[in-house]
């Protein structure tokens, strides 16, 4: 096998795996500190409780998200606002 192909199939190979592993790798569109910080703004602290929810809106599950802010003490309209937060890419 000459040395060009296969310098070239190594090449290939490689970035198909980096390609792939880009894709199967988990997305980092969770925005946790987001999320607390609207609850905090919103007069509640960061408590294990807040942040729970918080990771219950990153996982996609709004209601559950919002609920459990909801029950921590977060205003509803604070709360919505922080789970849609949660499950948005960080900026």
């Amino acid at each position: 096998m000459r040395t060009s192909t296969r310098v070239a199939g190594v090449l290939t190979g490689l970035t198909l795996t980096l390609g792939a592993t880009a894709l199967t790798a988990p997305a980092s569109h969770a925005d946790i500190p987001a999320c607390t910080n609207m609850a905090a703004q919103a007069g509640v602290s960061a408590t294990d409780a807040v942040s729970a929810a918080c990771h219950r809106g990153v996982s996609g599950d709004l209601q559950g998200c919002v609920s459990g802010l909801t029950a921590a003490g977060v205003p509803g309209g604070a709360a919505t606002g922080a789970c849609r937060l949660a499950a948005h890419e960080p900026r």
